[in-house]
């Protein structure tokens, strides 16, 4: 896996995946930004809820759920000084379908967080405190 990121002026950079798709990350203005793209840590925090929903969806299509929408919420805390890394962050799942099992569901979630979410085990290992829950929405 590959990405190039450029400056492009004041605390504006342009990422671009090796996929060949580009994002914009720019900084808040009292850093020196002018607020048009996204942080770079939010960014870490879209990926690993990215990760993580994409395992859970994935898991409950195989699992023959009829799944027909999935949203993760995530909240994070950061350590108050330097490095500000991520100190806690809280997943909740809202998961909509009809005729969902919900033991399906609690395990596509731990199957992802124990299994399949490189992003969330990695960050887990480096001693961000990473939890879970969710919610399941009948649709007619």
């Amino acid at each position: 896996m590959k990405a190039r990121i450029q400056w492009a002026g004041e605390a504006m950079f342009l990422g671009e995946s090796g996929s060949g798709h580009v994002v914009v990350m720019d900084g808040p203005p009292d850093a020196g930004g002018r607020n048009l793209g996204v942080r770079p840590m939010e960014m870490l925090l879209l990926g690993v809820g990215g990760c993580s929903n994409f395992d859970v969806v994935s898991i409950l299509k195989k699992s023959r759920q009829a799944v027909e929408s999935c949203e993760a919420f995530l909240e994070a805390e950061r350590a108050t000084e330097d490095p500000k890394v991520f100190t806690k962050i809280h997943m909740h799942f809202v998961v909509k379908g009809r005729a969902l099992k919900e033991a399906q569901v609690k395990r596509a979630i731990e199957l992802s967080a124990e299994k399949y979410c490189s992003a969330s085990i990695m960050l887990g290992a480096a001693g961000v405190e990473i939890t879970h829950d969710y919610e399941i929405i009948e649709l007619g």
